[in-house]
């Protein structure tokens, strides 16, 4: 099987990088080779030219560098959590300074405007770590006079995982407290004489951290060759973002904008559990409050095919939902991908049929997700 079965396809233009962000680590690319994407508003690496395959096998089995466009916004101030807990679906008061939370943003219609990790750093300032769209404005929006500061720090994330992903943090700086560097912990590193925020976060399913800049003042290709170095013994390289989402999908991680937008809501998606509906005042609750709590979101297994995104997916001949990705597992050895139904229903171990581009018909099997993993052993720590 070829290389450009392994990922999901993407169509591939030229486009100016004039009203983009571009990678601060740019430079540490072959731009002949590489595809770039555009995500939050930043330009980066989707694919570098490598070997899917064999940087996918490089982050199951070593570790794997990648620079990443999720974009941190940071929240400050004497209202800070009163804010936050009127934006965010879960609740945020009870999270620890250093410590993580994925947390869902809904309009008041209960549809996701946007989901992220939320890294409390003190008992007044929190860095939100957000997917694809413009969330600035939004909590600007939503401020209503409350005492509370939101700026955009101008930092960029790389992520650095895989099985060896803490011994490469550990050869960084090896004075760290890694013991006690749980899954979704932060804490402060420093390379080179310059403090980074890390956390025990990531986008793979693999074990890893994340690596947050301070802002253009950094010396990035410094802290990238610097990384790079240290991780030599431990077998890192570097890669784009198609090998990455192909453990992600294994994972059943959601991205927004792919997987869902603005036209759905938390239940339907499976993300039931990041919704607490027992808060008594966040944007959405009461609209969340009359929906249905059961999902149609889904995964599936097709031996035969590579369930690439926005293919029909067929009931005795009727269509029942749609694929939003897919990508060639080579460790399951199968097609994969994520389903949206039509409906509701328990569709777990259903036979349906797959309908290809050119309209040839493959036989797949709906899971649930993730595909393996369900207990979150391997990004723990506990595998």
């Amino acid at each position: 099987m070829n290389d450009k079965n392994y990922a999901a396809s993407h169509p591939a233009l030229k486009v100016s990088t004039k009203r983009f962000d571009k990678s601060p680590f740019i430079e540490r690319f072959d731009e002949t080779k590489t595809i770039f994407g555009v995500y939050a508003n930043r330009f980066y690496p989707l694919s570098t030219g490598n070997s899917v395959e064999e940087d996918y096998w490089n982050l199951k089995k070593n570790v794997m560098l990648y620079d990443v466009p999720e974009k941190p916004l940071e929240i400050s101030g004497p209202d800070s959590i009163k804010f936050l807990e009127y934006i965010f679906t879960r609740k945020i008061h009870d999270l620890k300074p250093m410590r993580a939370r994925y947390t869902l943003a809904c309009s008041t219609d209960g549809a996701i405007m946007m989901d992220g990790v939320l890294i409390r750093l003190t008992d007044e300032k929190f860095w939100y770590v957000h997917a694809n769209g413009d969330f600035e404005n939004w909590l600007l929006a939503h401020k209503n006079g409350l005492s509370v500061t939101i700026r955009d720090p101008k930092s960029w994330a790389l992520q650095i995982q895989g099985p060896n992903a803490l011994k490469v943090l550990a050869s960084a700086n090896p004075s760290l407290d890694l013991e006690n560097f749980k899954y979704f912990h932060a804490l402060f590193a420093n390379f080179n004489g310059t403090n980074f925020l890390i956390s025990r976060t990531g986008w793979t399913g693999e074990i890893g951290f994340e690596i947050y800049t301070n802002g253009p003042e950094d010396d990035h290709l410094g802290l990238w060759d610097y990384l790079m170095d240290k991780g030599k013994t431990y077998g890192m390289s570097a890669g784009g973002l198609d090998s990455m989402g192909i453990r992600r999908i294994e994972a059943g991680i959601l991205d927004y904008g792919t997987d869902m937008n603005r036209s759905h809501n938390p239940f339907e998606m499976g993300l039931e559990k990041f919704v607490d509906l027992r808060k008594h005042a966040f944007i959405g609750r009461d609209s969340l409050l009359g929906m249905r709590k059961e999902s149609k979101f889904y995964g599936i297994k097709c031996p035969d095919a590579v369930p690439f995104s926005g293919l029909d997916i067929l009931c005795h001949g009727e269509i029942v939902g749609k694929t939003t990705v897919g990508a060639f597992s080579p460790f399951l050895k199968t097609g994969i991908g994520y389903v949206l139904f039509k409906t509701s229903k328990n569709w777990i171990n259903e036979k349906l049929v797959l309908r290809g581009h050119d309209k040839t018909l493959y036989e797949c099997t709906v899971m649930p997700l993730p595909f393996y993993d369900n207990k979150k052993a391997i990004p723990r720590g506990l595998n």
